[in-house]
């Protein structure tokens, strides 16, 4: 119950978004948001009903090096406030939107979002050498690229959430995957 009450405020606070990836073979809503693309965005969220997103990047110092206490930074892109990028607040990164992280043996991090942190996001590099969040969609490891929250309605502190869509790249066939989620 605790994590739904907080759920619920992330997702119908002005400052709560949605996570997609790309494509799907399913009735998507939230298609028509704008799409950020930035060099070291891993992923972002969006939610309606607004366009505001929060994107998460990597987070390198000044010689390209991962910064080992916080190597995924978020903050928001405010596309309904002439997409205006600014820093998540301190309620924000403790309830709604922060990550936290463990650095694994392998070089690669555990990765918990703090009002979710059962489900398991890992940062580690790909073949290639560069930095993706992998997680699990439909029990196949995939590449996350999008979480998208569809909203129904509802009061500020118990909105109607109809499902968390979660999208991205499967690694082992390269395809779009996409899995809703209904809470």
């Amino acid at each position: 119950m605790h994590r739904l009450i907080i759920l619920s405020f992330l997702f119908f606070t002005p400052v709560a978004c949605l996570l997609a990836a790309e494509g799907s073979d399913v009735i998507r809503v939230g298609d028509d948001f704008p799409v950020p693309a930035f060099e070291g965005l891993l992923f972002y969220i969006q939610r309606d009903p607004n366009t505001n997103t929060i994107c998460y990047e990597i987070n390198l110092d000044k010689n390209g090096n991962l910064l080992r206490g916080t190597p995924v930074k978020p903050f928001w892109i405010r596309y309904a406030e002439d997409g205006a990028r600014t820093e998540l607040n301190y309620i924000q990164r403790t309830f709604a939107y922060g990550i936290k992280s463990k650095s694994l043996p392998d070089h690669s991090y555990e990765l918990r979002a703090v009002a979710y942190p059962k489900h398991l996001l890992t940062l580690k590099r790909d073949h290639n050498g560069t930095y993706r969040i992998y997680t699990r969609i439909y029990e196949r490891e995939s590449i996350l690229k999008r979480i998208f929250i569809r909203i129904d309605g509802g009061s500020f502190w118990s909105p109607n959430v109809l499902y968390i869509e979660l999208k991205g790249i499967d690694v082992a066939t390269g395809k779009p995957v996409t899995q809703r989620i209904k809470p």
